[in-house]
């Protein structure tokens, strides 16, 4: 070998890659063929009444109400010009409790137009929740229904409000109260025709506007705060990827409370001149088949367990669902049989599967119309436009190659500034590089569809081995009799957790035991991804937005078990431990 051959060797090896080309990696960014709005949430309502005065905007299927774009742009000045009289000012809270009703719509819009911060309170909190968000967030106004079913919002309130010394108001809906709320906004606006225009003149895209308190599952919630710039761009890129006009009609059972009712909602569809039908105050199943078929709705909103309850309803087959061409699913992992029977059974050929979190205003991940079936049943779709999105390894941080499972972490316009009045949380949830770590565990295909496989906080160490109950779970849909199914781990002595599965069978069918699970999976399913405890029950314990608490499951299955009820089955032997190769992660 020469000199000159001998030193381009060398060069050779010292230039080679020690990482995988860039294309290789767990990293995408959304292009666009559209701009981010630079504007306020009540601009941008302006403009649309003004570009479709005479279309619908809010029917609400409960109390018959019905709403053009004029007449809502007119009530929400009329809201804000009342709020405005209350002495509220840019920046102070105001909180809403109560399921969904044409005031909670009003109110998100008319506080974005004067600059106040919406602080949405779970219809779900009893006492000591509501207290702790109100004197958190110190709401200086409360707009509340009075009671619903079980809850007595006034009652609480009253019983609440000697603690929380930053309310100077609260306003009961469906009572003299609102009423006369909107009358002095009558009078107001008589009075000083401009106060309104002129709040909203003096505030900036980037102004805190939302306030979107986590359900707090493991501890007290933390209040993700975001912006007009926020919520209104996620808003509008869902309703550009949908495909939304002034022509659409978007069916809306999830709670406006939550980021999916007022973004994935209200927000996609007041920024295109689309209507938001509302089918009932909470989740109805019947009700929001009712809806869609009456007011010929061309999109439904939903977390998987609404359109399984849809689904399965007894007289799903007697509603006319035709005009349905597109919607979204999300909140939680979309099973993938749930997805094929949603485009099969009820004609949404255009259903997108989402994934996102509150804190991140809320979607960064979106099927698309076009897409593949295979592409929309085993995937949350391609990073949304103007946000970037990776994989990393938990451990160490770097970013993955594709096709390896790792955390999911997005970054963009849609990242919330903070938790409110909690840096250190902000700190542990937020990067330095202004990255959001999410706590999902995902995985990247070469084409930057990423699949949701489970949270970090979820995934099961049995044997040594990590177990990933998504996977279990999408096996257990396979099964003729199960109509849901939800996998997790328990404690074990032996094996440090072993795998249990809770389902919800089928109305007849013959009670599943985990010996006959066992049998049902064997040659299947891997012997150590075979759950031993099996729990079947009539539902699982659920937040009021439709997300398992798979917390309390553990909670109530690790008690069940160490007294040996009869309501847990569990195989006659535990399977053998699965040892692990070097490469089996």
């Amino acid at each position: 070998m020469t000199a000159g051959t001998r030193d381009e060797a060398l060069a050779t090896v010292l230039i080679a890659p020690t990482t995988p080309p860039i294309a290789e990696l767990s990293y995408s960014s959304g292009a666009s063929d559209f701009p981010l709005l630079g504007e306020t949430i009540g601009e941008n309502l302006a403009r649309t009444a003004a570009r479709h005065p005479d279309c619908d905007a809010l029917i609400d299927m409960e109390s018959g109400g019905r709403w053009t774009y004029a007449e809502v742009d007119r009530d929400v000045t009329t809201l804000a010009a009342a709020l405005l009289t209350l002495g509220l000012q840019r920046g102070d809270r105001v909180g809403v409790w109560s399921p969904n009703n044409p005031q909670w719509f009003l109110a998100q819009y008319a506080t974005a137009r004067i600059g106040v911060v919406l602080v949405p309170i779970n219809p779900a909190y009893r006492r000591h929740e509501l207290e702790f968000v109100v004197n958190h967030a110190e709401i200086r106004v409360i707009i509340a229904a009075e009671r619903f079913k079980t809850s007595d919002y006034r009652a609480m309130l009253e019983e609440t409000i000697p603690s929380t010394p930053s309310v100077r108001d609260v306003v009961y809906l469906d009572t003299d109260d609102w009423d006369r709320l909107m009358a002095s906004g009558r009078a107001a606006q008589h009075e000083n025709p401009g106060a309104v225009d002129q709040a909203q003149s003096e505030l900036s895209m980037d102004d805190p506007i939302n306030i979107q308190y986590t359900s707090g599952t493991t501890g007290f919630p933390k209040g993700a705060t975001l912006s007009h710039h926020n919520i209104l761009n996620n808003g509008y890129s869902i309703g550009e990827l949908l495909g939304y006009t002034e022509h659409d009609r978007v069916c809306v059972p999830v709670p406006f409370y939550h980021c999916f009712g007022m973004v994935i909602g209200n927000l996609a569809a007041t920024s295109h001149g689309t209507a938001v039908i509302v089918p009932a105050p909470i989740f109805d199943p019947q009700k929001t088949l009712e809806a869609v078929q009456a007011e010929r709705c061309t999109s439904l909103l939903g977390v998987p367990t609404m359109f399984i309850s849809q689904l399965n309803h007894p007289r799903f087959d007697t509603y006319d669902l035709s005009s349905l061409r597109t919607g979204s699913m999300g909140g939680s992992p979309c099973p993938v049989e749930i997805m094929r029977q949603t485009i099969d059974r009820m004609g949404i050929g255009e259903i997108s599967v989402c994934y996102g979190m509150t804190e991140t205003s809320p979607l960064s991940m979106l099927s698309r119309r076009d897409d593949s079936l295979e592409k929309r049943v085993s995937t949350v779709g391609r990073v949304l436009p103007h946000v970037e999105v990776k994989i990393v390894d938990p451990g160490t941080g770097a970013v993955a190659v594709r096709g390896k499972p790792g955390e999911f972490c997005t970054r963009g316009y849609s990242v919330m500034a903070r938790y409110w009045n909690d840096q250190a949380k902000t700190d542990e949830a937020i990067d330095a590089h202004g990255w959001m770590h999410t706590g999902d565990i995902g995985v990247m295909d070469a084409d930057g569809y990423v699949a949701i496989t489970g949270r970090i906080k979820d995934m099961v160490i049995r044997g040594g081995e990590n177990l990933y109950p998504r996977e279990i779970e999408e096996f257990l849909y396979t099964h003729p009799d199960v109509v849901d199914a939800q996998v997790i781990g328990v404690p074990d002595d032996r094996m440090g957790e072993e795998l249990m599965a809770w389902i919800i069978l089928r109305e007849g069918a013959a009670l599943l035991t985990a010996d006959s699970l066992r049998r049902f999976a064997e040659g299947r399913l891997a012997h150590f991804k075979i759950p031993r405890y099996v729990r079947v029950v009539d539902a699982f314990p659920m937040t009021v937005t439709g997300k398992v608490r798979k917390v309390e499951m553990r909670e109530v299955s690790q008690r069940l078990i160490t007294e040996g009820s009869n309501e847990v089955s569990s195989t006659h032997a535990a399977s053998p431990v699965f040892t692990p190769t070097t490469d089996a992660h």
